[in-house]
């Protein structure tokens, strides 16, 4: 049996910032600006907007577990998501899986690959319960080696990191890694959001 209508009767989408019923996250709250690229040294990074304001509110809703905000989300990062892409989200600890019943950020990727017509391929995992919510900046970039990458879903594929939200990049350049170790091609990324931090990359919007 399909539970799904009856949650959402129970437990209607409401939005993260605002709690307007309809949407993890309504239109008047979701960001209209250009998305903004981000350039690492080996990643092309897409973001849909800024980590602030109302965005950070439905990011934070989605590390709680909110799957109304995930596909709220998904919605957003869709038109960055190329049609035929092969997303691979980053993954979040398995306790924090256990502990939300889900995993925020591959949600996000599928609701986006769904509306985009592209796949998700879950090949990372992480080697540690170690996450960067709560690090220091010196200890986020200092963070390396924390991903494994199945070989049989990424070797000889060029891929698409997914993440919600990019601080130093040092996730996304360590989950690359784990990728082009295990024969995976990965030149860019995309993101929910970029934090308005001290930064040591380039960025401009895009269209």
């Amino acid at each position: 049996m399909d539970w799904r209508p009856l949650l959402d009767f129970v437990f209607p989408a409401q939005c993260a910032s605002c709690n307007a019923i309809g949407s993890g996250l309504c239109s008047a709250c979701r960001p209209d600006g250009k998305a903004i690229a981000v350039y690492l040294p080996s990643l092309r990074v897409a973001a849909a907007a800024p980590y602030e304001s109302t965005l950070r509110a439905a990011v934070l809703a989605l590390k709680d577990g909110r799957r109304d905000v995930a596909e709220a989300l998904g919605r957003m990062t869709a038109p960055l998501v190329t049609p035929g892409a092969t997303l691979v989200p980053v993954p979040t600890t398995a306790k924090r899986r256990r502990t939300r019943g889900l995993d925020g950020v591959a949600l996000v990727a599928r609701c986006a690959a769904a509306i985009a017509g592209a796949r998700v391929v879950l090949a990372l995992e992480q080697r540690s319960g170690d996450a960067q919510r709560g690090r220091s900046r010196s200890q986020r970039l200092a963070a390396q080696g924390r991903f494994a990458c199945n070989a049989a879903g990424v070797a000889g594929v060029r891929v698409t990191l997914f993440d919600d939200v990019c601080t130093t990049g040092s996730t996304l350049r360590d989950c690359a890694d784990a990728i082009r170790e295990a024969g995976g091609l990965v030149d860019d990324a995309i993101v929910v959001a970029v934090a308005n931090s001290p930064k040591p990359w380039s960025t401009s919007n895009v269209r």
